[in-house]
């Protein structure tokens, strides 16, 4: 039988699949030394920082660390499809370098902040245990990605194309924890007090959970790679954007948390309603021969 295009590998050779795109990788690379850097910063607000403000201090350029890895995220595919450098190598490398800032670095940052010497041995454990369910939900999430997009995977065009992700991308999840932490450094600058001893830092480890099941459950949250930025925008929508910029440059320590959480709660929301949709009127069924 002979081989149509349809059937043809999306790759002559495994040198072509482990291809290295300068550009893109530089983006995926700024991706992981972000997430090497927010570890740094955690690790120095544990054991070098002496008074609550300096420790803070690391905690905040931490979470900022986090942000940009996020923004490198969004640019190194974005990069690959328009320059068509898109390659295996590319998918894994950006699936490693996720591992570290959205699953290693939020998880030491949340067992840094709860965990301090009036905590007892049991609590020490189950934050450690915690952080680690986190940091394998992130795992998981990332190799599903990997194989549900994989060019080799039968039906990857058709999956791609309906531009969702299916189940909540590492990036959010990881914002949505780093950006609480802007919300805990506000309060600790206003009650003079240290980080680790607030009480809402306890507020990162249920937050933990529920981001960790969102990571391997099946819901889907939408997709922005499709978004033509180039698109003609009308008046009021620019009007719009812009105010929205002006609250993120004024309030960022509120505007990044709401933002990540609007983002959650939008997505759990259309998906409960797709399913609705689909109970209500169900796609036809092929006719048999």
């Amino acid at each position: 039988m002979s081989q149509t295009p349809h059937d043809k590998p999306p790759y002559a050779s495994p040198e072509e699949a482990a291809r290295i795109y300068l550009l893109p990788n530089l983006f995926t690379a700024g991706n992981m030394l972000c997430g090497f850097l927010a570890i740094k910063n955690c690790i120095e607000a544990k054991f070098v920082a002496t008074i609550g403000s300096e420790r803070a201090d690391y905690y905040i350029t931490a979470v900022w660390f986090i942000i940009f890895a996020c923004v490198c995220d969004l640019f190194d595919g974005r990069v690959a499809r328009a320059t068509r450098r898109e390659s295996l190598f590319g998918a894994e490398f950006d699936s490693i370098a996720d591992t570290v800032s959205f699953g290693v670095a939020p998880a030491l940052m949340a067992c840094f902040l709860v965990i301090n010497p009036q905590v007892n041995s049991d609590i020490q454990l189950i934050t450690w245990l915690l952080a680690f369910i986190y940091l394998l939900c992130v795992g998981v999430r990332l190799a599903r990605f990997n194989v549900l997009t994989n060019p080799l995977v039968p039906g990857n065009e058709k999956r791609a194309a309906g531009g969702d992700f299916v189940g909540l991308p590492s990036p959010a999840a990881a914002g949505m924890m780093a950006s609480l932490v802007l919300v805990l450094a506000r309060v600790l600058r206003r009650e003079s007090t240290d980080l680790t001893q607030l009480p809402w830092s306890w507020s990162l480890l249920p937050l933990m959970l529920i981001i960790s099941f969102l990571m391997v459950s099946n819901v889907r949250f939408p997709s922005f790679k499709k978004i033509d930025w180039t698109a003609q925008a009308r008046t009021r929508g620019f009007i719009f954007i812009i105010l929205v910029a002006s609250l993120f440059a004024r309030w960022p320590e509120y505007s990044f948390p709401l933002i990540f959480l609007i983002y959650i709660i939008w997505g759990v929301i259309r998906h409960f309603f797709i399913l609705k949709k689909s109970e209500i009127d169900p796609a036809p069924e092929d006719d048999e021969e």
